[in-house]
């Protein structure tokens, strides 16, 4: 049997935070790679690389809706593995959701699709902690990646949808999938969505801005740039079957993670809401990626916390951030 090509990685949404890192990573890994979205303007990712590393990657315009193109694109680059973060988040999905469905469902519907057509061999994709339902919902102690879904946004309905989509190519054409439900993404590039509010406490804390977040009570909390290696390596795993995953991260009250930057930061004007948790469980079971991937990512949150200060530091001195993302 002829040996198997190397990779070359599939990712959609490479203009959002864990696309931008994900394209951080393959570069400093030399993996070949196809980075594609639907705008035309690397805004994250040029947070993250030079502009001599920007200007070495061709950016595919992809819109994921349409099923030829999304087929070309696997097909005419050879591709080997996916990563599919393309979508709509909460807001969007509830502001439209006709093109909420179009783009988290039917898109990831034709990237299963290209897979199955073209022979890819590892395929991970984003899916949610939104398909879940509120902390009442599921026993106490950890929940785990094969929980119920009890979605009470559209947004978590596409993602639930999604699972499914991926159970049922596994069955019936043996598509094998890893699809991974973050909860609160944070760290450089993270700028949209109300999950966005710890990354941004980080960022003005940086700039010496005050900034209210929007919740209390208990999270997860996953740096981006472990979210892009878990997404990575999920796909280079190769998985025989249609897992869906949690990420355990740091689970924290927003309180202390408040205490914790004020403590890198003295002064820090950072706040927060009082009696508004979030409607999502925070206490999350890792066991499936852990036996899918082995070793799972993690940067421990004072060191993860640090070390945005640092490149927010370097970004604010060098104008290369917009601070009006503090205002929104």
């Amino acid at each position: 049997m002829p040996p198997l090509p190397d990779p070359r990685i599939l990712v959609t949404g490479a203009f959002g935070c864990i696309g931008a890192w994900a394209i951080r990573h393959l570069l400093d890994d030399g993996v070949d790679f196809v980075a594609t979205d639907l705008g035309t303007d690397p805004v994250r990712p040029r947070l993250l690389l030079s502009e001599e590393e920007v200007a070495g990657i061709t950016w595919h315009r992809l819109d994921v809706t349409d099923t030829a193109a999304v087929n070309a694109i696997v097909a005419d680059h050879g591709i080997t593995h996916i990563v599919h973060l393309a979508g709509l988040q909460v807001p969007f999905c509830r502001a439209d959701p006709p093109l909420g469905a179009a783009v988290n469902v039917l898109g990831t519907v034709n990237i299963f699709e290209a897979a199955r057509l073209n022979g890819v061999r590892g395929l991970a994709y984003a899916s949610s902690l939104a398909a879940l339902g509120p902390p009442d919902f599921y026993p106490d102690g950890p929940v785990a990646g094969a929980a119920q879904p009890h979605p009470t946004t559209l947004y978590g309905v596409y993602k639930a949808a999604n699972e499914e989509t991926a159970r049922i190519y596994w069955q019936d054409w043996q598509v094998g999938s890893v699809g991974i439900r973050p909860y609160i993404v944070y760290g450089v590039g993270r700028d949209q969505g109300m999950s966005a509010d710890n990354a941004k406490a980080i960022l003005a804390a940086a700039a010496g801005r005050a900034f209210h977040i929007r919740y209390d009570g208990p999270v997860a909390l996953h740096h981006a740039s472990d979210a892009a290696r878990i997404f990575l390596r999920s796909a280079l795993a190769e998985h025989r079957g249609s897992a869906v995953c949690h990420i355990r991260g740091d689970r924290i009250e927003v309180a202390d993670f408040v205490d914790m930057v004020k403590r890198k930061v003295p002064g820090a004007r950072i706040t927060h809401d009082k009696g508004k948790p979030l409607p999502l469980p925070a206490d999350l079971d890792q066991a499936t990626l852990r036996d899918i991937i082995k070793e799972v990512p993690h940067t421990p949150l004072a060191e993860a916390i640090g070390h945005d200060l640092r490149l927010y530091r370097n970004l604010i001195e060098e104008n290369r951030i917009d601070l009006t993302q503090l205002d929104r």
